[in-house]
């Protein structure tokens, strides 16, 4: 697409456009970009480079947009679309921990808001992350991320999976960054060519004019710079990006829809890692399962976790490949009795006291919370601050400068007691990892860059003021901004406001309703057999390197 067919609304148009209620836009677009920085399309609109963001600048409204603490994917999708926290809705990374010290795959049935295609109908929604098994809506949806295939529970309607697969063969769900960690310029060609069948998916859907909400996002560039943030590998990407986003324009001016371009959360290089249960560890509140019976023997025998990953790369197996073909039994055998890494599977809870799970999420070992807890409840608190401070004491010893950020759970998740008790994340430049190491410190290996708090935010269409500003807008922000957008009730529940800012003064307001009331959750358990879950969460877990 170039520049001239990008379409250009003025001032004067969008402003008259907008006097009346009438007419305000029936329908809004949403075209989610997993992982894209504010700092690299300011960059690159100011040089000229991305022709369809320029315009946005330009006649619409930017600025960054505040992700989740932590800032991952598995938090922040749920609550741009539901307009909640994750203590609200419930969602704290891939896997939700059980009391028992182990954890199972999240779905979309553990989401407990509603999102915004169950409060617009008829709907479109494609590749939305934490979205599988497609739950049953008025329109068309496709899930994306943590999906295991093209199923049949993939895609509601149902039968839409097979029209997906006969439309487009090659389509297929996710690409590993990680297995490409030696081959650079094969990854970049697997991913365009990723990026292009996603883009056939949205095609494919926008064939329907029957919509008020369309609502889809391509994970590409989160996978791209994790691996390779290089600022010429980058830009080659955000111009097939930019051309995505001028056909999506040309899509909505046509359905005089109003536009909304989101990132979950933001992206910057880091120089090393760290290993947050080592912390734990080296402070006395984390100890690791002594290698005695089966796995003092297998431990004398060299048999660890890394040997058999070893192994089996020298056979050209992966852990994905063992765990799609060796029966489930055998693998949990592997994953809780050869000695490992594990943030869950190889610690000693009796003697722990803290441990951590997902991105930075901290536990205490709380008696009344944990089956194998060893932390009463009127220490929880001084356990807590203890372990706060050992985070906190932690240095780089070559700038001796503080490399983590704690923050408190109550204050970020106070509305539900089984949020994280800390998150911790690390500075610029560094990254808190799960996984159990002998060192604190130890090298990104193939990860060249991760997740940073600021993600984008960019609102085009009838009614939105040109050169506006959101004023402090997070990723809760955008579900109430876009119901008022296009004159719907704003459910209560909601912890979001709208982006005032970004309206024209004609824009006629939208009060709160009292529907979905956060008294009243919509789902509070799921079946654990419905669904083809238990390969989702093998393709993360492997043989338990995978927290």
């Amino acid at each position: 697409m170039t520049d001239a067919s990008v379409p250009d609304r003025s001032t004067e148009e969008r402003t008259s456009s907008s006097v009346s209620t009438a007419a305000r836009p029936d329908g809004a677009f949403v075209l989610g970009l997993d992982g894209v920085p504010w700092n690299l399309i300011q960059q690159w609109t100011d040089d000229g480079e991305l022709p369809a963001f320029t315009k946005i600048l330009e006649n619409g409204a930017a600025g960054p947009l505040e992700s989740t603490v932590p800032d991952s994917t598995p938090l922040a999708w749920p609550s741009i679309a539901t307009g909640t926290w994750p203590d609200k809705h419930g969602i704290y990374w891939f896997q939700k921990l059980m009391e028992d010290g182990t954890h199972r795959m999240n779905t979309s049935e553990d989401l407990q808001q509603p999102a915004l295609w169950e409060f617009l109908s008829p709907a479109v929604v494609g590749n939305v992350p934490m979205t599988y098994p497609a739950p049953e809506i008025d329109g068309t949806l496709v899930s994306g991320m943590m999906s295991p295939g093209v199923t049949e529970d993939c895609a509601s309607p149902k039968a839409f999976a097979q029209t997906l697969t006969d439309r487009i063969p090659e389509y297929r769900i996710g690409l590993d960054w990680q297995e490409y960690a030696d081959q650079p310029a094969e990854f970049e060609s697997d991913l365009s060519e990723l990026l292009s069948t996603r883009r056939k998916l949205m095609e494919l859907l926008m064939e329907t004019d029957d919509w008020r909400l369309f609502f889809f996002v391509y994970t590409a560039p989160d996978r791209l710079q994790h691996l390779l943030w290089d600022e010429e590998t980058l830009l080659r990407h955000y111009r097939e990006l930019d051309d995505i986003l001028g056909e999506v324009m040309e899509y909505v001016d046509q359905h005089d829809s109003v536009l909304y371009i989101v990132s979950d959360h933001g992206f910057g290089p880091i120089d090393q890692s760290i290993s947050l249960p080592r912390v734990l560890e080296q402070a006395g509140h984390l100890q690791r399962q002594e290698a005695s019976g089966s796995r003092g023997h297998l431990s004398r025998l060299g048999l660890t976790k890394s040997t058999v990953e070893s192994w089996l790369d020298t056979v050209g197996l992966d852990n994905r490949t063992v765990v799609d073909y060796l029966p489930q039994a055998f693998v949990n055998a592997v994953a809780l009795h050869i000695p490992g890494t594990h943030s869950l599977y190889d610690i000693d809870y009796e003697q722990t006291e803290a441990f951590v799970h997902g991105s930075g999420c901290v536990y205490i070992n709380d008696t009344e919370r944990f089956k194998h807890g060893s932390v009463a409840p009127d220490h929880v608190e001084s356990v807590k601050q203890a372990v706060k401070e050992s985070f906190e004491r932690l240095v780089d010893p070559e700038t001796n400068e503080q490399v983590l950020d704690v923050y408190d759970g109550d204050e970020l998740f106070g509305r539900d007691d089984r949020s994280p008790d800390l998150v911790v994340k690390g500075i610029p430049g560094y990254e808190g990892l799960a996984r159990l190491t002998d060192n604190v410190f130890i090298e990104t290996e193939a990860k060249a860059a991760s997740h940073r708090p600021e993600g984008i935010f960019f609102a085009w269409g009838p009614g939105i003021e040109a050169g506006s500003t959101p004023s402090e807008a997070s990723v809760v922000d955008v579900a109430p901004t876009l119901l008022h957008s296009i004159g719907e009730p704003i459910p209560s529940n909601m912890d979001g406001r709208v982006l005032d800012s970004i309206f024209s003064e004609t824009t006629p307001p939208v009060e709160r309703s009292g529907t979905a009331d956060d008294s009243d959750p919509r789902r509070l358990d799921r079946s654990e057999d419905d669904h083809d879950t238990q390969r989702v969460e093998d393709r993360l877990r492997g043989l338990g390197y995978l927290d």
